[in-house]
């Protein structure tokens, strides 16, 4: 009976997390692209132009991501420069740069380079041009062992279709560390471009 009791309690902590997991996704922005190709849980993405604020972290891909992230909260909720907050989006990129890592949040559509609020420090705001994106989603925890699979799935797909990689692979992130890891988004992304005129101007 105690078992049947504690089973039952932890089932109505799991539909509660993820009916609040649910919700607060819900309220969060994501880039508005259109979906090319379905594959499975691979996407080739049409991506719009989007403003991105960043930072670049030596170290490594946890260890940048964690260093990253807190200069970027600090500007979005105006705790280091002057003006409103900013409402916070999905996901946190981060991508390899040299040894280095770039850390990136995605400004709210509408906002442009010359709209969005003055940096301080080392925080820099770019513009990403519109881009194709071959992607491949996962949920579980953020480990490299995760990542590196979901990369060399993502890559071999790539090949399959004739596509060329145009870019340094992305990683995104579309959820707190406390969300439950089987609740999480993950993403792997990498920019391409047709092999041929014709599949680019179809794909693009």
């Amino acid at each position: 009976m105690i078992q049947m009791f504690v089973f039952g309690a932890a089932a109505v902590g799991i539909l509660a997390a993820g009916g609040a997991y649910v919700s607060a996704t819900r309220l969060v922005e994501t880039p508005a692209y259109s979906v090319v190709q379905t594959d499975g849980d691979v996407e080739l993405r049409r991506y719009p132009e989007m403003t991105l604020v960043q930072v670049t972290r030596a170290g490594t891909r946890r260890n940048s991501v964690q260093s990253g992230f807190s200069p970027l909260a600090r500007y979005i909720f105006a705790k280091d420069r002057a003006g409103e907050k900013i409402a916070m989006t999905a996901p946190v990129v981060q991508k390899p740069i040299n040894d280095k890592w770039t850390v990136s949040f995605i400004l709210p559509s509408g906002v442009s380079v010359e709209d969005a609020p003055k940096p301080s420090g080392d925080v820099t705001i770019v513009t990403e041009p519109a881009r194709l994106m071959a992607t491949i989603r996962f949920s579980g925890i953020w480990s490299d062992r995760r990542f590196l699979e979901a990369a060399n799935r993502l890559q071999r797909w790539i090949e399959d279709e004739g596509l060329s990689i145009q870019g340094p692979i992305e990683y995104g992130y579309y959820n707190d560390p406390f969300t439950p890891a089987f609740l999480r988004r993950n993403e792997v992304l990498l920019p391409v471009i047709g092999r041929s005129k014709d599949i680019s101007e179809e794909h693009s």
